[in-house]
């Protein structure tokens, strides 16, 4: 006889006939239905070791295939635990949806178990937060959830789901069950009048610069900009960093902004990683378009900037720039000098950086590390490259090229995202090699998911770089107050490597530069989760600035 329909099944079958199969998540008290639901379906749990992981999973899994991540947890602690992880996605603008369970609706405000004001909680790093309030209407509240994560400018979304509304048995003709449509919305295009009106302002400008955000930085992002700057002749790039202007993926960035006339912002949001456009840092006289889906952030970039800025419109960001480049048509804008500056700007490194080595015995520096690893990740351009955050990473992302699948830390500036997102990244993508770079103080966030990874057969290698100091912390604070008042820094330098064997991974120990090649082969070799433990110098992260 057949099982009468819960509130569980409408949502997991939901998720089902909507073609997702990959749910990372943490199990407890309120969700225990969901995952019995999931055993009739085709839906793979991959459950993580901390809630936090499962969320910075399923924001990889946004970015790298550009369909909603899926995370979820139990209510209340397991909440609270990743919801502080939605600000990584939020500020990145990874698709991405949270379903967490809560409290029964009929013991809400008489202290009932793990009772959380979750929405609200969730409400701050997220596009949208809301509690489900009928058990009939769960899948709509789904399909909702996925199609604002993935409208307009992607982000993510939180959804609470009241165990009494799980458990509940629903009639087979009380159930509503979404519609394709339901899923997702219209996206907004930009208009040829206003494409033209652009084009005609970056053709009057001598030195224009098209700055995409963050929704841009995956594979199908970077080739629209590619075909973008062939086709309007305008250096483009992607402003992913914290770091702003320092982005270490950008070169003499910081230099060559200054000589820009006209930026046009597409997607890209009017914020403190363009030093919110004042001077010194940009020309007085640099003028701002702003193409963006909010058009909250149109307003916002039009009030920062005052009479510099030109046009604003409304659109989602890959039509915007898929109406661009149609519209470009065989109209020459004719800025090749600017734009073979500007690349030029972007790929400079120093010099010295070719034989620039440690002084250190038993420790390397880091570009050691990374001039071994550029030659293999450029005979792989499939690999996917995840670099966390710190000044051991900010080497990595200032030497090794850009694949097209590079993930990093993001606007949000959190560390620690990149386990998780290696293990997610290994889920969607079966074959490539897998590369997380992260330093030793970074690797204790969530060490415990190389568990997760050997469990589930997903291997990766992890490159670790060990200098027993919060490197990054340790660098602001003797630029700020001085060496003799450095504190609460230090580290050990624990066996990260053994840590990985312990958990069922492979690990690897380097203290010379001569044996990191040998130890990657054997890492991907091993078809295990592997840590290569580098011993390395601590020094600040680089920053790339013109001879005098």
């Amino acid at each position: 006889m057949p099982q009468p329909l819960r509130g569980a099944d409408l949502v997991m079958r939901t998720l089902e006939r909507a073609g997702h199969r990959t749910i990372f998540t943490l199990s407890g008290n309120h969700i225990m239905s969901l995952f019995d639901a999931a055993i009739d379906t085709s839906l793979d749990l991959v459950h993580t070791r901390h809630e936090a992981a499962a969320v910075h999973a399923a924001d990889a899994w946004g970015r790298m295939t550009g369909k909603p991540g899926l995370a979820m947890v139990t209510g209340g602690p397991g909440h609270a635990n990743a919801t502080a992880a939605l600000m990584t996605a939020q500020g990145q603008e990874s698709p991405l949806v949270l379903l967490s369970g809560h409290t029964e609706t009929n013991q809400l405000g008489r202290g009932g178990f793990q009772e959380l004001r979750q929405a609200e909680m969730a409400s701050h790093v997220a596009k949208a937060s809301w509690m489900a309030t009928s058990a009939t209407s769960l899948g709509l509240d789904v399909a909702k959830a996925i199609r604002i994560a993935t409208s307009g400018r992607p982000g993510p979304v939180h959804l609470s789901l009241p165990s009494d509304l799980l458990d509940a048995h629903i009639a087979d003709n009380e159930a509503v069950w979404p519609d394709a449509g339901d899923f997702v919305s219209a996206p907004v295009a930009l208009s040829n009048a206003a494409a033209d009106a652009v084009l005609n302002i970056i053709a009057s400008a001598a030195r224009p610069l098209i700055i995409a955000g963050p929704a841009l930085a995956n594979p199908a992002g970077r080739a629209l900009l590619a075909r973008l700057q062939i086709a309007t002749g305008v250096p483009t790039c992607i402003m992913e960093s914290p770091r702003g202007f320092n982005d270490a993926t950008l070169g003499t960035f910081s230099e060559l902004i200054r000589r820009v006339d006209l930026i046009v912002l597409l997607g890209k949001a009017f914020d403190f990683t363009l030093k919110f456009g004042e001077t010194p840092w940009i020309d007085p006289a640099c003028r701002f378009i702003s193409i963006d889906p909010e058009g909250t952030l149109v307003d916002r970039a039009a009030r920062e900037t005052g009479a510099r800025f030109v046009f604003g419109c409304v659109a989602d960001t890959h039509p915007g720039g898929e109406t661009l480049i149609h519209r470009s048509g065989e109209r020459t804008i004719g800025k090749a000098a600017w734009l073979s500056e500007a690349r030029a700007a972007f790929s400079a490194r120093p010099a010295s950086w070719a034989t620039l080595g440690s002084k250190t015995p038993g420790k390397l520096h880091a570009i050691e590390v990374f001039r071994t690893l550029k030659p293999l990740i450029e005979r792989a351009p499939d690999t996917v490259l995840i670099c966390d955050g710190g000044e051991f990473a900010q080497w990595g992302q200032s030497v090794l090229p850009v694949p097209p699948r590079r993930m990093i830390n993001g606007v949000g500036g959190s560390i620690g995202s990149s386990l998780p997102m290696a293990v997610a990244a290994r889920v969607a993508e079966p074959t490539a090699p897998v590369i997380a770079v992260l330093g030793d103080g970074t690797f204790g966030f969530h060490m415990a998911e190389f568990e997760t990874a050997a469990r589930r057969g997903l291997p990766f290698v992890a490159i670790v770089g060990t200098d027993a100091r919060w490197n990054a912390e340790y660098n602001l604070q003797v630029r700020d107050y001085g060496r003799d008042r450095a504190v609460g820094c230090e580290l050990s330098a624990p066996r990260y490597d053994l840590v990985a064997v312990a958990l069922g991974g492979h690990g690897e120990l380097v203290e010379h530069a001569d044996d990191l090649t040998t130890a990657f082969e054997r890492a991907l070799a091993s078809g295990k989760p592997a840590c290569i433990n580098v011993m390395i110098e601590s020094i600040p992260s680089p920053v790339v600035r013109r001879p005098a």
